[in-house]
């Protein structure tokens, strides 16, 4: 992550430095026009965006060849420069990929809208009518990595709630960015929309992403997403408004009464289907009721899908022959891989599953997988994190698959937001007030 990181933000020392004059100037200046463009977009109606995001799906189908070529470049350069597996599949875009990413354009034309709805309302004692109505933050930022699809997903998700935003992608990706945004704006303003709703700043490098953090008044909120030193710099270091989206530190833990025929694919589908994402599981905790008939074929499975076993003793114990296992730290217990290496530790009972999760767990997703009610239910009751599955795979925490049509990060801050954050977190609300000549005594 390390070197992407070094791409997008400065994190050399405590303190970020402010950009140079010119730059600031610009990406200021992308944020007034971004501000004139969500006042514009506030009072489209539902028809106009939805219109405009079946609009933004059909460019991208249309312009695969070209943002693919764009892609290749990108991913060319990752590879010269050492990027790692997983960080080169976040950042690979194939046919199926844009397709996919087009859908969820076309999920979120169909979902409700949320602007304008009301929360809550009243009427008082003294006959004042009260609504409390969500409206458009305005102008939201990103500070992200390699993932260009991101880029297309915060487009989609903003327009959708009323808001512009303003991207920084990191050079990892910038050509795939650099292309998408293009063929975004272009078709927005085929629409009749500003074609500033949609802007990236990777042209300005570290100091246009410096620039961003300081916009305050002019940027309404920022979402980091990304490794940890990213995101940890972007909140220690801004001061426009942040929702922390977190690290995926994700745990499976596999309890004295689970069938080994459900846990085994969960566990391969947390673990293997996609490494470089959030929420792939990076630690696997088993019962110690459970690891001497679930174990051994466990570990034959993840060999068998290139998976590194980083294990406790207990775990090296149980190992079939030929199957390698490296002797685990607590370094592992606390790690990120977005690779195929799994931390891997037997555990004396669901006490010890939970103590060992609230130690290590980065607060994003935990699952469980148990035939035990009671089991399940402190599970879910005692580990606070933004996700928590009971006999499913961890791969579900992301907001395609929740239903909200995508997502524009996974909040693990407990302030307005928290899980995979769709169209309502990109709101705000304020209150409608309507009187007959009330004056208050």
């Amino acid at each position: 992550m390390t070197a992407s990181l070094e791409n997008t933000v400065a994190t050399t020392s405590s303190h970020v430095s402010a950009p140079g004059s010119d730059v600031a100037e610009r990406v200021l200046d992308a944020a007034r026009r971004a501000k004139a463009a969500a006042r514009v977009l506030a009072t489209a109606t539902r028809a106009t965006k939805d219109s405009a995001l079946e609009a933004l799906a059909d460019a991208l189908v249309a312009r695969t060849d070209e943002i693919l070529e764009a892609n290749a470049e990108d991913l060319e350069r990752g590879r010269a420069n050492g990027t790692s597996p997983g960080l080169l599949d976040r950042l690979a875009l194939t046919d199926a990929r844009i397709v996919a990413i087009a859908e969820a354009l076309r999920e979120l034309a169909a979902l409700p809208d949320p602007v304008g709805e009301v929360v809550r309302g009243s009427t008082l004692p003294n006959g004042l009518r009260l609504r409390q109505v969500r409206v458009p933050m305005g102008v939201v930022g990103m500070i992200y990595e390699a993932r260009p699809n991101v880029t297309v997903d915060a487009a989609g998700l903003a327009l959708k709630s009323g808001n512009a935003v303003v991207l920084r992608g990191g050079s990892a990706a910038a050509r795939s960015n650099e292309v998408i945004v293009g063929v975004l704006a272009e078709a927005l303003a085929a629409q009749g929309l500003p074609a500033d709703l949609v802007q990236s700043i990777d042209a300005y490098g570290r100091e246009g992403a410096v620039a961003l953090m300081h916009a305050r008044g002019l940027v309404d909120v920022l979402v980091p997403r990304g490794g940890a030193d990213l995101i940890q710099t972007v909140v220690r270091e801004s001061t426009v408004p942040v929702v922390e989206t977190g690290v995926g530190n994700c745990h499976v833990y596999v309890d004295a009464t689970a069938d080994p025929a459900m846990a085994l694919p969960i566990l391969l589908n947390s673990k293997t289907q996609r490494v470089g994402v959030c929420n792939a599981a990076e630690t696997l905790l088993v019962h110690a009721d459970a690891a001497a008939g679930f174990l051994p074929a466990a570990l034959v499975a993840l060999a068998g899908e290139g998976v590194v076993v980083h294990g406790d003793e207990a775990t090296a114990a149980l190992a079939p022959e030929g199957v390698d296992v490296v002797p685990a730290t607590d370094e592992d217990w606390a790690t990120e891989y977005l690779s195929l290496d799994l931390a891997v530790r037997v555990v004396d009972d669901l006490d010890a599953a939970i103590e060992h999760i609230r130690t290590w767990s980065s607060g994003h997703t935990e699952a469980i997988v148990t035939r035990d009610l009671a089991a399940s239910e402190r599970f879910v009751a005692e580990l606070d994190s933004a996700a928590v599955i009971v006999n499913a795979s961890t791969r579900f925490t992301d907001g395609g698959q929740f239903g909200l049509g995508a997502e524009i990060g996974i909040s693990t801050q407990k302030l307005h937001a928290r899980g995979p954050m769709g169209l309502p977190e990109l709101t705000t609300t304020k209150w409608v007030v309507h009187g007959d000549g009330h004056v208050r005594a």
